[in-house]
């Protein structure tokens, strides 16, 4: 048995797969997020840790195995966090996670244009460089920190021992060089960082090393086996979902959605819309890093008093394509498309007495899809292969969804099988980590295909069309608004 392990925003997912990686058992166990200020969000890594113990006994339990029939680890998971730990390899501080937004950046003069064109990502308060600099500067627990790490290399290090991090993990710091694949001496000194306070970095298949006792206590599982460097979620979830060349769009549609495709070379845009990220087995991933979508669907059920996800879609089901005018801005975080603006807000547009709650929950599933679009744009913009979407995570179960996804965007939609893929990659790194299969287009033959391939409709394209115009003049008349925000909040 293989185990998968997915550290994500809202909780931790254990997946156990056969050596044929068909899934035999999973779990889930949920973990909170504190706001102690607005634009501040932390986790404590006890609560992962508590919470990863108690998925890997329930998924061991679902697969009726022994925990100790699991040869192999693969670890994946939340993207930009950083946690600062002592010598100890303990936590100084609670982990400031991606949405945390605390740090600005204060950057010498030609760092950031060097960022985009020598590191491939835009300047932003998200990434760890700028969170591991507010720590030091800000926190007197952290001034001395031994190691900066992001939930993925945290986690990995408390199950081995080991400092370790991918290629993928290090390419969105802001402290990594595409062209050099190792960290930038300038980025490091930008930032008042030295390589020594950083996981090494390595290939995600690559084994970081064996279980240790303390991992094993952790997790339940047997000491000794091994675990692999592994990646985030935004790149374990496409390789889950089978992506091991360029071809498609990967939808990943979680808490926040990411979009982005594959290519050969280290492709940029001047423009910013979309970074570039190291990606398993030597690709690159040109995604733009995501906003709130899933996020946005639980928000509107928690405002309109509506049970879950599933009755948002329900509702937005009655309505038809375009809302009937009614448009939804998904900026609740910040815009990230069509234009990264962090001063940006959401905001609903075109409402009148005759729309309901079922015209807000059709507006948020289109907007989101109308972010999307801006992003596959850029990407066909810049010649990478974006010939259908792959659509995965939460959004992969809902047929509303996909439908909107393709109707909209004029692409095909396909639904994969799993739309858990962000373990599912994980577990192929840790297949190939311990010598179970060869490489990772091996481990992508072994999945199952696709469920359903979507065709868009034409008729619905066209009202598509029409409310993806007007979503672009509401963004354009909104920015002197963004802009007068920026300038109140500083």
């Amino acid at each position: 048995m293989i185990a998968g392990i997915d550290l994500g925003t809202q909780g931790v997912k254990v997946l156990l797969f056969d050596r044929g990686l068909q899934a035999a058992g999973r779990a889930f166990e949920g973990y909170p997020t504190r706001h102690p200020r607005p634009g501040w969000a932390e986790q404590d890594p006890a609560d992962w840790e508590q919470a990863l113990g108690r998925a890997a006994h329930r998924a061991a339990r679902e697969a009726g195995v022994d925990p100790a029939a699991v040869e192999a680890v693969g670890v994946t998971g939340q993207l930009d966090g950083c946690v600062a730990v002592g010598r100890d390899g303990l936590p100084l501080h609670p982990c400031l996670i991606w949405m945390d937004r605390r740090a600005g950046i204060r950057l010498p003069a030609g760092t950031a244009a060097r960022l985009r064109s020598e590191g491939g990502v835009n300047p932003d308060p998200g990434h760890l460089a700028a969170k591991a600099r507010w720590l030091r500067e800000q926190v007197p627990a952290c001034t001395a920190a031994a190691c900066f790490h992001q939930p993925v290399s945290y986690l990995v290090a408390r199950l081995t021992g080991e400092r370790v991090w991918d290629h993928g993990l290090a390419s969105i710091s802001m402290l990594y060089s595409l062209h050099r694949r190792d960290y930038d001496p300038g980025f490091l000194e930008a930032f008042g960082l030295s390589r020594g306070e950083l996981p090494r970095i390595a290939g995600a298949e690559e084994p970081a090393g064996a279980l240790s006792q303390e991992g094993a206590r952790l997790t339940g599982l047997r000491p000794g086996i091994p675990v692999a460097v592994g990646t985030g979620d935004d790149y374990a979830s496409p390789l889950g979902a089978g992506m091991t060349e360029p071809g498609g769009v990967a939808c990943i549609s979680g808490t926040a959605e990411v979009v982005g495709g594959l290519c050969r070379e280290p492709l940029l845009d001047p423009a910013g819309l979309v970074e570039t990220h190291c990606y398993p087995g030597g690709l690159f991933f040109i995604e733009n890093p995501g906003w709130l979508s899933g996020g946005a669907v639980a928000w509107l059920a928690g405002t309109c008093g509506l049970a879950d996800a599933q009755s948002v879609a329900r509702l937005a089901a009655g309505v038809p394509a375009g809302a009937e005018g009614v448009l939804f801005l998904p900026a609740l975080s910040g815009a990230m498309a069509p234009e990264w603006i962090p001063e940006a807000r959401g905001c609903f547009y075109g409402l009148t007495a005759a729309h309901g709650t079922g015209h807000l929950a059709r507006a948020v599933l289109e907007g989101c899809a109308f972010a999307m679009i801006d992003v596959v744009g850029r990407l066909t913009g810049l010649g990478v292969p974006a010939g259908h979407i792959v659509l995965m995570g939460g959004a992969a179960r809902d047929p509303l969804w996909a439908r909107i996804r393709a109707d909209a965007s004029g692409l095909p939609v396909l639904r994969v099988t799993e739309v858990d893929t962000a373990p599912v990659g994980a577990a192929m790194l840790a297949s190939v980590a311990a010598g179970l299969h060869p490489d990772l287009r091996a481990c992508a033959a072994a999945l199952p295909a696709a469920r359903e391939r979507l065709e868009p409709d034409p008729r619905s394209s066209a009202a598509y069309s029409r409310s993806y115009r007007a979503y672009r003049r509401l963004f354009e008349c909104l920015r002197p608004m963004f802009a007068r925000a920026g300038e109140e909040g500083r």
